[in-house]
């Protein structure tokens, strides 16, 4: 497929890619806070026979095995058919499947349904965050990537509040209608996508260098010869010869340690995305927060209703942080210093619903709302959006594809696994269930430490090169780049060929002469 752009070039472009990633991750959202408002409504209930919790909990933790599905069908065909194509199938499969949920008549029906909905979203996440940052700057990447889950809030937050007015409707419109509006943001996507172009990196790597060349000359608004064009389009002919060198990536190379790591970088892809869900937020909020409010809490099914919505407004509150700092703070410290907040919250919140059965139960379970809120603006400041930028940036380009499709998948597997069990412990062990995920959420704290590298403001290419230095970790790598640069909050001057032209660093990190070369390469 030629190049097509009815953007413009510059600044006009930027901006139509990034809505077209927005548009689809406010879907993303909108999917995932539809059915926590829908749950409890009388005429679904009806429809599909007032189940019990633990069906309930595979009625809506389907949808996630869906994703988990579609991230599997990313990685098997993403490669041949491109970003664009790919974002295509996902809103097809997204309208389908909201087709099929909106005239549900049963268990069976609506969950097919889901599933097929799931399987497009999968293709979906697993594809927008890397079409994002391989067409966009170095220095704005973490930016407009950590957008992208702020607008998965601001869906959720849609999705909530319409549900919430749809309550007072009552019948089977009250629960459909909300389902089916998820389809006006997928023809939305559908139609924008058309006008945008496919990602120079791709290809690049397909041979079509022209092509190529003339997007990326429309992305930056500059001329062929312009060094910055030079440079990068250099950096990527570079990494694919690495690929041409070493093959297709496939299954089997999962832990294959080479030259660059990959093995390595895609496990931390997948850990990342681990921490996304692991950490307790769908117990939180995602689908059983006015659940949650009711049944620990002990509030009504209307205020409960009312502070859901509420508590999502934080989520979005929070992640306008990484949003506007993400690429002057890191990616590590967020990660870090949210984690710690997270298990924090989830420790008072467990204290003070402990309380249940005695004489202060209100007051102590009045006050747990206000970690409710604590939780939401926390983890939509870091962990809500670290992980979708960190991902597709961590991966080296010949395992960009399928890495990103692993490291998703990471988050629907494991988002399957807490939803299926939250109506479960929420029932069965009250407040000790929250304990469970402050525990993981202060395990988070050292393992990003010890295990993640920076990656803000380097190029996709010169991430490579953080694994390519003998007897060192990238994590003491980057660190050591960042300190020779411009420490802490303030943005490091730029690349790696800035940086390590310092004597220090050669001496410091024992690099042979090849290695240096290379890094001084890029």
């Amino acid at each position: 497929m030629g190049h097509r752009n009815w953007f413009g070039r510059g600044v006009s472009l930027q901006i139509a890619i990034s809505a077209v990633c927005t548009v689809a991750f406010i879907l993303f959202g909108y999917d995932q806070g539809v059915f926590s408002g829908i749950v409890g409504a009388e005429d679904f209930l009806t429809t599909v026979n007032h189940p019990d919790p633990s069906l309930l909990g595979i009625i809506v933790s389907i949808y996630n095995l869906g994703c988990f599905t579609g991230c599997i069908i990313n990685f098997l065909i993403g490669d041949r058919l491109g970003r664009r194509m790919k974002m295509w199938i996902a809103m097809g499969f997204v309208i389908v499947g909201a087709t099929l949920q909106t005239s549900a008549s049963g268990v069976a029906h609506l969950m097919v349904a889901r599933f097929v909905t799931g399987m497009g979203t999968g293709i979906e996440t697993s594809t927008v965050p890397m079409y994002q940052a391989e067409l966009c700057e170095a220095s704005k990447r973490g930016r407009l990537v950590c957008s992208e889950p702020l607008f998965v809030g601001v869906g959720i937050v849609i999705a909530y509040f319409f549900d919430y007015g749809m309550s007072f409707v009552g019948g089977p419109i009250s629960w459909r209608l909300p389902i089916a509006c998820q389809m006006i943001f997928a023809f939305v996507a559908i139609v924008m996508i058309f006008g945008t172009p496919e990602s120079p990196r791709y290809c690049y790597k397909m041979g079509r260098k022209e092509e190529a060349l003339q997007i990326l000359c429309d992305v930056y608004d500059r001329p062929p010869d312009h060094p910055k064009i030079l440079k990068e389009q250099a950096e990527i002919l570079e990494a694919v010869d690495w690929e041409v060198q070493e093959g297709e990536y496939k299954w089997r190379n999962i832990l294959k340690q080479d030259k660059v790591q990959t093995g390595k970088r895609v496990l931390l892809a997948y850990g990342m995305q681990f921490m996304n869900q692991v950490g307790g937020i769908n117990l939180v909020v995602k689908y059983f927060v006015p659940t949650a409010l009711q049944d620990n809490v002990g509030l009504s099914r209307n205020l409960s209703l009312i502070l859901g919505g509420c508590i999502q407004t934080m989520f979005v509150f929070g992640s306008f942080y990484p949003a506007f700092y993400s690429d002057r703070f890191g990616r590590r410290l967020p990660m870090m210093v949210g984690s710690f907040a997270l298990g924090i919250c989830m420790m008072m919140i467990s204290v003070l619903l402990s309380f249940q059965g005695t004489a202060v139960q209100h007051n102590t379970s009045s006050a747990s709302v206000a970690f409710f809120f604590l939780y939401m603006l926390f983890f939509g400041a870091s962990v809500n959006c670290i992980p979708w930028v960190y991902v597709p940036e961590i991966l080296p380009l010949h395992a960009r594809a399928k890495g990103t499709a692993v490291g998703i998948s990471s988050n629907w597997l494991w988002n399957f696994v807490i939803v299926m069990i939250t109506p479960v412990i929420i029932v069965n062990l009250q407040w000790k269930a929250y304990l469970i995920f402050m525990c993981t959420n202060f395990a988070f704290v050292p393992l990003v430490y010890f295990c993640y590298p920076e990656t803000a403001n380097f190029t996709l290419e010169e991430i490579d090169s953080l694994f390519m230095v003998p007897g060192k970790s990238a994590t003491s790598v980057a660190r050591q780049l960042r300190k020779e640069g411009k420490v802490g909050i303030e943005r490091y001057s730029g690349s790696i060929s800035t940086v390590n032209g310092n004597s220090m660093l050669r001496d410091d990190l024992g690099e042979k002469d090849g290695d240096v070369q290379h890094l001084e390469k890029v």
